[in-house]
């Protein structure tokens, strides 16, 4: 008995309590927690006193229509962003001056909660803090006095409210946090700074407390006390790991956080680890999945509309439809890889309904078929010689599913299947009809009406 204890101990002991130095070399030895691999979906929020003038002119270039980046491509810069700040608040009105008005009246964290359970969402990440230094916690950091959600404008900590009505729904709780704060430059854009001089002589941080007396006690404030299951760090592309002090952080997060097994982080630490170091890859908005592997976990983000923070100057056309939506996760589940789907709410707290209906549209589908997207890798077998751009395929364990974006009109044709595979249709009990013939399988598509219709949007044969 002793020998077979001290074996567990020699054999296991060493997986718990591996520590990391702070370099990237040792960093990227760190296993990632599988939940994250697991969960597939996840929900975005995007909000803060950018939420009160929540405006930005659409543009159709990518990152056009960023109504979060008010301060810097409204307020800043000559258009008709700017003509619409001076006309709606006065020439004078500076951004800071919003903040008074971001009072999230109407905020009731459970209803969010509740929403993003119903839409099958496996975790959340909010905005803790995002380029313009706002914080939505009562941080301890004397920099960011009176600009923070319990000292000026709503007088609540809404990071601890989020996170205690999301984990009571049963659902993983993370903190986007921007390393970079407008009204501070870094050294490479101290000659052609974000913001006007007078704004960083006003409100700029000391360069050399800048990474170490705020940044980093600030991302342990946030570690201690919430104790986020997911980081998802931003802000880092004008300068490398080395000035965010990213390795060294990491390093404690990975051997000190109290929840040290559950907490991942993305790659955004630095312009030497976008798409390298870290724990998964991030894009926004992006097709960088059609190069990405299983080889390392990545996550796409994307708005329901062209903005992350609530844009004003969107209408119903600039919203990706619930079909549009959900063939969006479907596509990238089966490449491997996570959606993070970003919802923006008004300043008063509400998130607006047609954001809300998109995300309840998102859950029905997913009652029926989250067991094609959760826990699933994708197969790539033989998928490659299925030449059907409307047939997308997962796998867990010996289970192939085949996700159709369109109803197939003839007969799904897949090699590489064994002869006695049972095929059916998943929220319906119609007979599926199967042959196989030359080491093919070949699945008829049941004859179904919108009485017998399973789901909407997109249909999963199951094939076992």
């Amino acid at each position: 008995m002793k020998k077979l204890i001290y074996f567990f101990l020699f054999c296991f002991l060493p997986l718990y309590s591996q520590t990391y130095n702070p370099s990237w070399k040792s960093l990227d030895t760190r296993p990632v927690p599988s939940w994250f691999t697991n969960a597939k979906f996840g929900i975005f929020i995007h909000w803060g006193v950018y939420s009160v003038p929540a405006y930005r002119p659409l543009g159709t270039e990518r990152f056009a229509s960023y109504a979060e980046w008010y301060q810097v491509d409204v307020m800043n810069k000559p258009g008709k962003g700017r003509d619409f700040h001076d006309r709606v608040y006065g020439k004078d009105f500076q951004y800071r001056e919003f903040a008074p008005m971001f009072k999230a009246e109407l905020f009731n964290p459970d209803d969010w909660a509740e929403l993003f359970k119903k839409s099958g969402a496996r975790y959340v990440v909010l905005t803790s803090k995002h380029h313009d230094g706002y914080c939505l916690w009562p941080t301890k950091s004397p920099f960011s006095k009176d600009w923070n959600s319990m000292d000026t404008g709503p007088k609540r900590d809404l990071v601890e409210e989020l996170t205690k009505s999301v984990r009571s729904k049963g659902l993983k709780m993370g903190l986007y946090y921007s390393l970079l704060e407008w009204e501070t430059p870094t050294p490479a854009k101290e000659t052609n700074p974000y913001l006007p001089s007078e704004i960083i002589q006003k409100y700029r941080i000391p360069s050399s407390q800048y990474i170490n007396g705020h940044i980093i006690p600030q991302l342990k404030e946030l570690v201690n006390t919430y104790q986020p299951a997911v980081i998802f760090s931003d802000g880092a592309w004008d300068e490398t790991s080395a000035f965010w002090n990213s390795e060294s952080f990491l390093a404690w997060l990975y051997n000190e956080a109290p929840n040290k097994d559950e907490v991942l982080v993305n790659d955004r630490w630095g312009k030497d680890a976008h798409g390298s170091h870290g724990d998964f890859s991030s894009s926004e908005y992006s097709a960088e999945d059609e190069t990405m592997t299983t080889s390392r976990p990545w996550e796409e983000s994307q708005g329901i509309g062209g903005s992350y923070g609530f844009n004003r100057a969107e209408s119903i056309e600039d919203y990706k439809s619930s079909k549009q939506i959900i063939h969006l996760l479907i596509k990238k589940v089966s490449k491997g890889g996570n959606l993070l789907l970003n919802v923006g709410p008004s300043s008063d707290g509400l998130i607006p309904v047609i954001m809300q209906q998109r995300l309840m549209d998102i859950g029905r589908w997913l009652n029926v078929n989250g067991e094609a997207i959760y826990d699933t890798q994708p197969w790539y077998n033989h998928s490659h010689e299925i030449k059907n751009e409307n047939i997308f395929f997962t796998k867990n364990g010996d289970t192939v599913y085949a996700i159709c974006t369109k109803w197939p009109d003839k007969s799904i044709v897949l090699p590489g299947l064994k002869k006695n595979a049972k095929v059916t249709l998943l929220g319906s009990d119609i007979k599926v009809k199967v042959r196989y013939s030359k080491d093919m399988l070949s699945i008829s598509p049941p004859l179904v009406s919108p009485g017998n219709m399973p789901c909407e949007h997109a249909w999963v044969f199951k094939i076992n």
